[in-house]
C-alpha cells in the first residue's frame, strides 16, 4: 500500500508539525479539518481543508466537520474492488490512504474536579471515532494513526519504503486504533453510568484501563506483569500515585501498598500501617504521625523487615527522621506511601546529603483522595470477573450491642473500635489484639478461628493482658474466647450470629470479659 493522500484531524497537536513536514517531503497530499489545517499551515505545510472536498463548512459549532460521504467513501473503498474504485471516481472522491486522528479529551475532562455533565458531554468525539473505525476496518488498504508516539516510526517506514507501509504495520495500527475507541467508549459509559445513576452492576460491564507501566515482575520473578490505571483516573488512588524514589515496582509491591492504604484510610487521626504479604504486621493510630510510625513498626519489628509502610498524613521532616531511625532497627522497608511528602522530608528519605539504608525503598505520593469516588471491587477468576461493592461499612453507635454483663470501659471501647477497623483488612479468619491504639497481635488467614486467636496471643505475649480483641466473623464455638481469656484479653468485639452465641457470651461473662456484637461481618478472602 502506497500513501499518496493523508487526512489529519487531531485534538492533541503533539508531533503534528513534524509529521506534516515529513509527509510533505515525501510528496503526500495533506487534507485536514480546520484546526488541524491551521496548525499544519503554521508549520509551513501545504494543506487542503476538508470543506474543499465536502463542499460544506463545519456545522453546529464544529460538531459536524468530517461526517461526509466524500471522506468516508475515500477511506472505506476497497482498493482491490474495481466497482468501489469506479464509484469513487464517478463521485470525484479521492481515496484517502492514511488517516491521522486523535480524539477530544473526554477522559481528561471527565477526570477534572468539579466538571459538569454538559462540559463532559461536549467532549464526546463523534467524527473522530467514525474516522478511526472506518480506517481501521479498511486497514487492508488504509493506515490509521491514533497515537502521536507512533508518528516517527510510521514516517521512517514511509521514507525507507518509498511511501509504502507493510501489512504488518497496518494491522498493528488497526488493532491499536480499535483498542483506543473501545477504551474511549468504555470511559464514557462508566462516567455517564455513575453520573446518571445507572445500574451499579450493568450488563454489559464496560471498563476502561490504560497501561501505566510494566512491572519488575509478577507474583514471582518468572511471571511478567504490568499495572493499568482506570480511565478517567481516580484522584488520590494508588494507581494514580507518583513514584518519587526507589527501585522499579513489582506486582506484589502494589498489592501490599493497596492493603496498607486501605487500613490507614479508615482513620481520621494520624495512622500508620505496616504490611507484609497483604496482611498488617503492625498498625497504630493517634498522636503525631512520627509516634504512629514508631508504634506501628515496633508492634512487630521482626515482621516489619521488608514491609510496606503507609500513612494517612503528609510526611514531614519529623516523620522522615522517625523512619530513618526505624530503618536502623528494622534494616529494610520495601516501600513507603503517603498522600504527600514535604520537600525537606523527601531529601532525607532519599538519603541526601548522606546515604541511608533505605536507598532502594519505593516512595509513592498519592495526592488527596477524591471524596465519594464511586468504585467497584474487582477480582479475576478463571474466565471471568467477580464484581462487588467495596466493604465501606462504618460502625454507628446503634450497631454496638453489649452482649455481656460487663460493658467495656471507655479505654477498652476505643481499642475495640480501633481493632475492628484494622481487622476488616486482615485476611480471614482474622483476629486483631490491640492496646492503646496499637496492634499487639494479629492472627490471619487460618482455616479455623481458634488458630488465629492462638497466633495473635502468642505474638502479643504479655502485651495481651488487658488488650482488646476484634474478630472479623462470629466465634462458632467458645474455644476462641477461652484462648483469648487465657492470654489475658479483657474485651472483645465480633459480629455475633453463631448458633453458639449464648455459650460464647457465657464464657466471656464467666471470665469478666466485656463483649460487643456488631451484626456486621468483615470477611476478606
Amino acid at each position: 500500500m502506497t500513501v499518496s493522500r493523508a487526512l489529519l484531524s487531531v485534538s492533541d497537536k503533539t508531533g503534528l508539525a513534524e509529521l506534516g513536514r515529513a509527509l510533505t517531503e515525501l510528496g503526500v497530499e495533506l487534507l485536514a479539518s480546520s484546526g488541524t489545517a491551521a496548525a499544519l499551515e503554521a508549520a509551513g505545510c501545504p494543506v487542503v481543508r476538508t470543506e474543499t472536498l465536502t463542499g460544506f463548512a463545519e456545522l453546529l459549532d464544529g460538531r459536524v466537520k468530517t461526517l461526509h460521504p466524500a471522506i468516508h467513501a475515500g477511506i472505506l473503498a476497497r482498493r482491490e474492488d474495481d466497482s468501489h474504485m469506479r464509484q469513487l471516481a464517478a463521485a470525484d472522491f479521492p481515496p484517502l490512504d492514511l488517516v491521522v486522528v486523535n480524539l477530544y479529551p473526554f477522559v481528561a475532562t471527565a477526570g477534572r474536579a468539579g466538571v459538569t455533565l454538559p462540559e463532559a458531554i461536549e467532549q464526546i468525539d463523534i467524527g473522530g471515532v467514525a474516522l478511526i473505525r472506518s480506517a481501521a476496518k479498511n486497514h487492508a488498504g488504509v493506515a490509521v494513526l491514533t497515537d502521536p508516539a507512533d508518528y516517527g516510526v510510521v514516517a521512517a517506514e514511509l521514507k525507507s519504503g518509498g511511501r509504502a507501509l507493510s501489512p504488518a504495520t497496518r494491522e498493528a495500527l488497526a488493532v491499536k486504533a480499535f483498542a483506543a475507541t473501545a477504551a474511549y467508549d468504555a470511559a464514557i459509559a462508566g462516567f455517564l453510568g455513575a453520573r446518571l445513576r445507572a445500574d451499579r452492576f450493568p450488563d454489559p460491564l464496560v471498563l476502561a484501563w490504560r497501561k501505566k507501566q510494566g512491572l519488575r515482575y509478577g507474583e514471582n520473578p518468572h511471571q511478567a506483569a504490568a499495572v493499568y490505571e482506570a480511565e478517567p483516573a481516580v484522584p488520590g488512588s494508588l494507581a494514580a500515585a507518583t513514584q518519587l524514589s526507589g527501585k522499579e515496582i513489582s506486582h506484589n509491591n502494589y498489592l501490599d501498598f493497596d492493603s496498607a492504604l486501605a487500613i490507614v484510610r479508615e482513620f481520621d487521626e494520624p495512622c500508620c500501617a505496616v504490611i507484609k504479604h497483604r496482611n498488617a504486621c503492625g498498625c497504630a493510630a493517634g498522636g503525631t504521625l512520627a509516634s504512629a510510625l514508631e508504634r506501628a513498626v515496633r508492634a512487630d519489628a521482626l515482621s516489619a523487615f521488608g514491609g510496606m509502610v503507609a500513612v494517612n498524613r503528609t510526611i514531614d521532616a519529623a516523620a522522615a527522621r522517625a523512619i530513618l531511625e526505624l530503618l536502623q532497627e528494622v534494616k529494610k522497608f520495601d516501600g513507603l506511601v503517603a498522600p504527600a511528602i514535604e520537600p525537606d522530608a523527601l531529601e532525607l528519605l532519599r538519603g541526601k546529603p548522606a546515604p541511608f539504608p533505605g536507598k532502594n525503598m519505593v516512595i509513592l505520593a498519592t495526592g488527596p483522595r477524591a471524596a465519594g469516588t464511586p468504585r467497584l471491587a474487582l477480582r479475576s477468576v478463571d474466565g471471568g470477573l467477580l464484581v462487588q461493592e467495596p466493604d465501606a461499612h462504618v460502625l454507628a453507635p446503634a450497631d454496638l450491642k453489649v452482649a455481656t454483663k460487663r460493658a467495656p470501659t471507655p479505654a477498652e471501647e476505643r481499642d475495640l473500635l480501633f481493632a475492628w477497623k484494622v481487622c476488616k483488612h486482615i485476611v480471614s479468619n482474622a483476629i486483631v489484639l490491640a492496646k492503646d491504639g496499637c496492634t499487639v497481635g494479629i492472627g490471619a488467614g487460618q482455616v479455623n478461628r481458634v488458630g488465629s486467636v492462638g497466633i495473635a496471643a502468642r505474638q502479643a505475649g504479655t502485651k495481651a493482658r488487658g488488650a482488646a480483641m476484634a474478630s472479623d466473623a462470629f466465634f462458632p464455638y467458645p474455644d476462641g474466647v477461652e484462648e483469648a481469656v487465657r492470654a489475658g484479653v479483657t474485651a472483645a468485639i465480633q459480629p455475633g450470629g453463631s448458633m453458639k452465641d449464648p455459650d460464647v457470651i457465657a464464657t466471656a461473662d464467666a471470665a469478666g470479659m466485656a463483649m460487643i456484637l456488631t451484626g456486621i461481618r468483615h470477611f476478606k478472602h
